[in-house]
């Protein structure tokens, strides 16, 4: 039921922003804020679930589960970016949102680094 909290949340968030927007513009912004803070904050419990979930199976594999732990650092700047890059396009600036995305992007891949090398040597150790 965590899906209808946040849904919930979304929807009133909506609605206050826009009533906010007609009569106290600036003040619509720190209202998409902390609607955001607040949906992403429900989602933190699913979050260490699947964090949980990811530790136990690095722990009965032979996978490095610091690769584990390097995907999960990846996926949270994902989410962060997107989370940024949103809030900037609702605020009108769209050029600072795409750089935030390009930036974003720049530090995904270089943090991605070791696990494609990894892949790759693992690869060529399997061809003849």
């Amino acid at each position: 039921m965590t899906i209808v909290k946040i849904v919930g949340i979304g929807f009133l968030t909506l609605i206050l922003s826009l009533v906010l927007k007609e009569y106290k513009k600036e003040y619509a912004i720190y209202c998409a804020l902390i609607g955001g803070m607040i949906i992403l904050a429900a989602s933190f419990g699913t979050i260490k679930e699947i964090v949980n979930f990811l530790n136990k199976i690095s722990e009965g594999t032979s996978y490095n589960s610091e690769f584990i732990g390097l995907l999960l650092k990846i996926t949270g700047i994902a989410i962060l970016v997107e989370y940024a890059t949103s809030i900037c396009k609702d605020s009108g600036e769209t050029a600072i949102a795409s750089k935030i995305d390009f930036a974003g992007k720049i530090i995904i891949i270089s943090m991605s680094i070791p696990i494609i090398s990894l892949t790759l040597t693992t690869l060529l150790e399997l061809l003849p």
